[in-house]
């Protein structure tokens, strides 16, 4: 029996998890999916790179959200270009059975229009680079008022780069009511800040030291 399948995920992502190879979750697989799974919390989790951390919250993303609906669900912020690829890359991977699933990806250098007309498509799931992002806000070509998760992904290394004014801008233009995923690999002052601006009584995973 494979571990993944005690974690509660449902068969059409247990097959994709088959199709991947994976068989034994990492830890913070093993402590997120569970605790994203089992209620609409918040959720901090502090843990290095090259963790799994996509798959910890990428599953119960994808269980989660109502793929039968055309609205936005998901926003899943992450630093760089080359992240905000990959991340999109995985979802798709692990949701190649949730039929009409449409992840869209959106970050710098590249045509805003593309990936506009990507997201009036209708996309359940955007990754994005919070600069990238803060311009398609600004010019209302993406509707994130209706999101019910986001996720802020190496939480850390995108507040380094300065994104602190954008992350809070953007976190503002999402619902009161939504579930929260902060994963970092650090907590200096800015994550906390945000943490305590958008977060409620988020449960928190560490991994490692």
């Amino acid at each position: 029996m494979n571990a993944f399948q005690q974690l509660g995920l449902e068969d059409h992502l247990l097959q994709a998890i088959n199709d991947l190879g994976f068989e034994t979750p990492s830890e913070v697989q093993q402590k997120a999916i569970p605790a994203l799974l089992s209620e609409e919390n918040d959720l901090v989790a502090l843990a290095q790179t090259g963790t799994g951390k996509t798959a910890a919250f990428g599953f119960p993303m994808l269980q989660k959200i109502d793929i039968n609906s055309r609205t936005t669900q998901g926003l899943i912020l992450s630093p760089t270009r080359e992240l905000c690829l990959q991340i999109t890359n995985e979802l798709k991977l692990y949701g190649k059975y949730c039929n009409g699933l449409n992840v869209t990806a959106i970050y710098g250098g590249a045509s805003i229009t593309e990936q506009a007309k990507n997201v009036k498509r209708g996309t359940q799931i955007i990754v994005a680079t919070p600069g990238r992002m803060i311009d398609m806000i600004t010019r209302r070509l993406v509707d994130i008022s209706k999101i019910d998760y986001a996720v802020l992904d190496e939480a850390d290394e995108m507040l380094n780069m300065g994104f602190f004014e954008d992350i809070k801008a953007i976190l503002s233009h999402t619902p009161q009511e939504k579930s929260t995923w902060l994963f970092s690999a650090t907590m200096p002052k800015e994550v906390s800040i945000i943490a305590k601006k958008f977060m409620a009584s988020p449960t928190e995973i560490t991994v490692g030291s």
